[in-house]
């Protein structure tokens, strides 16, 4: 049953009895017209409004999505659907399903996922708010290309096609909007062949309020962006930090340092220490945020980083951590030591003020080392899948064993 259509044209709905027969007539007459042999497939994810004997009606396989969220109707259609091919699409009548050609095409030539893109096809007035289109859908665009290298312009386009086999592969998770991205950013991670259309976006024809909300959606698509990266959210900020505070501290620690008329000393030497504190932590973050991704599936292994990875270890990090705190205990001995002369009174000299600020950093730091390598190394154990009340010899077997 599975592959005996080649296409299933998928609508999630939430209460579009206003527009969602005109769409599944639209999609019927594309199947009609153009021999694909396929189904209209509605998700429905709860409605109130009688969209359900609506779809039944209009000759559309309905199937109820119980968990809310955009994200949840559609991974139940995609389920369910009896297609090689899905081409998804909003059933808000903004998208015209009656000309699905270009995508079909390119399915059929071998594509995984077919991205519409309605920067490419044309916006109708009134059909995206403005800052939709000029703000929110390009940066949210170019935020994905940058941090995952994917050829897609439209990251948001509700209108694509893909291979059911393929998509199902990639363990979608999220339920909300956000799906639409993970969607894009697991293809591109996975190496899937990925394509873009033109579509043409019109004004929707439901009188009410669309379920999007701007801000909202935005942040959980950006969210959900930056999680999927550990490179741009931890470990690239972390190496700047990092950097920047070893390149001045290293300038700071024998005496201060004038940059035309501005003299750096020990208080920008304790600036520079706390970036290297927090730079160190948000590599650690980095570290350990890809191992938990790869290990449970969030994102697909990569050859290069699981070396880097599998050459971390825990003994080699605690060496260092231990190196360092040493280091550091070390100079706060002597610190102390140098107080205690003056009868511990006022630190006044920048020497042991110096010294003191390299060696609480030098603490610091390897104790945030030793810890990360810790919870790294939990992330690490490896699972035995089968349960061990699975593996329970009943008692007759274990005395044949032992007789």
């Amino acid at each position: 049953m599975g592959d005996a259509l080649e296409l299933t044209i998928l609508m999630p709905c939430l209460n579009e009895a206003e527009t969602l027969a005109t769409c599944i007539e639209k999609a019927r007459d594309y199947l009609a017209r153009s021999g694909v042999a396929g189904e209209v497939l509605v998700a429905d994810n709860g409605s109130t409004d009688g969209s359900q004997a609506i779809a039944e009606a209009s000759g559309a396989r309905l199937v109820n999505a119980e968990q809310r969220g955009y994200g949840a109707a559609l991974a139940s259609g995609i389920a369910a659907a009896r297609g090689k091919f899905v081409i998804m699409g909003d059933a808000d009548d903004s998208y015209d399903f009656a000309n699905l050609d270009a995508f079909v095409n390119e399915l059929r030539t071998g594509a995984d996922l077919v991205m519409g893109n309605r920067f490419a096809g044309g916006i109708a007035p009134g059909a995206m708010p403005w800052h939709h289109r000029y703000i929110g859908n390009p940066l949210l665009s170019f935020v994905g290309r940058l941090f995952f290298k994917t050829p897609v312009h439209d990251f948001h386009c509700g209108l694509r096609g893909f291979s059911r086999d393929a998509i199902a592969g990639l363990n979608l998770r999220t339920t909300g909007m956000e799906f639409a991205s993970e969607m894009v950013v697991k293809a591109t991670l996975s190496h899937l062949d990925i394509r873009e259309v033109p579509t043409a976006l019109r004004p929707d024809g439901r009188s009410r309020q669309p379920h999007l909300r701007a801000f909202r959606d935005g942040w959980r698509h950006l969210r959900f962006l930056l999680l999927f990266s550990p490179r741009w959210l931890f470990l690239y900020p972390g190496l700047f930090l990092l950097i920047v505070g070893l390149v001045f501290g290293s300038l700071l620690a024998g005496g201060p340092m004038r940059l035309g008329t501005v003299t750096l000393s020990v208080h920008s030497l304790l600036v520079a220490a706390l970036c290297v504190i927090m730079g160190t932590q948000s590599i650690a973050f980095a570290i350990i945020g890809r191992r938990f991704a790869s290990r449970y599936g969030f994102i697909p292994r990569s050859g290069v980083y699981d070396r880097v990875l599998e050459s971390l270890t825990l003994e080699r990090l605690l060496l260092l951590a231990i190196l360092l705190m040493a280091g550091g205990f070390a100079a706060m001995v002597w610190g102390t030591w140098e107080w205690a002369k003056r009868d511990f009174g006022p630190l006044t000299s920048t020497a042991t003020l110096r010294a003191l600020i390299l060696a609480m950093t030098a603490l610091v730091t390897g104790f945030q080392l030793m810890m990360s390598a810790f919870m790294s190394s939990m992330i690490n154990i490896p699972i035995y899948e089968r349960r061990l009340a699975d593996q329970v010899i009943p008692d007759d077997q274990f005395h044949r064993r032992t007789d």
